[in-house]
């Protein structure tokens, strides 16, 4: 079963949208199976409650239980490296 990560954004259009196309080749090229969706924030919550992973964009700290990673450094490089592995670990692979 494909795991479920959650991209979020102010607005769920341009943002989010790239990281989680972004993430979602880099899960690809890993052989990870995950299916990563962008979501705005007033969808958050519901998105969230199946969720495995978080990827926050907005550098918000949000109140869940669902392990987050730092969405920002998908968007300039700075540490990518590591907030995937981190992700990875989440996901278990």
């Amino acid at each position: 079963m494909a795991s479920k990560v959650v991209v979020a954004c102010g607005s769920g259009v341009a943002t989010s949208e790239m990281v989680a196309a972004r993430l979602d080749k880099m899960l690809e090229q890993a052989s990870v199976d995950a299916q990563v969706v962008a979501v705005e924030l007033s969808e958050l919550e519901g998105a969230l409650a199946d969720a495995d992973a978080y990827v926050d964009v907005m550098g918000t700290e949000y109140a869940t239980d669902v392990p987050a990673v730092n969405g920002v450094a998908f968007l300039t490089g700075m540490n990518a490296d590591a907030e995937f592995k981190r992700l990875l670990e989440i996901l278990g692979a």
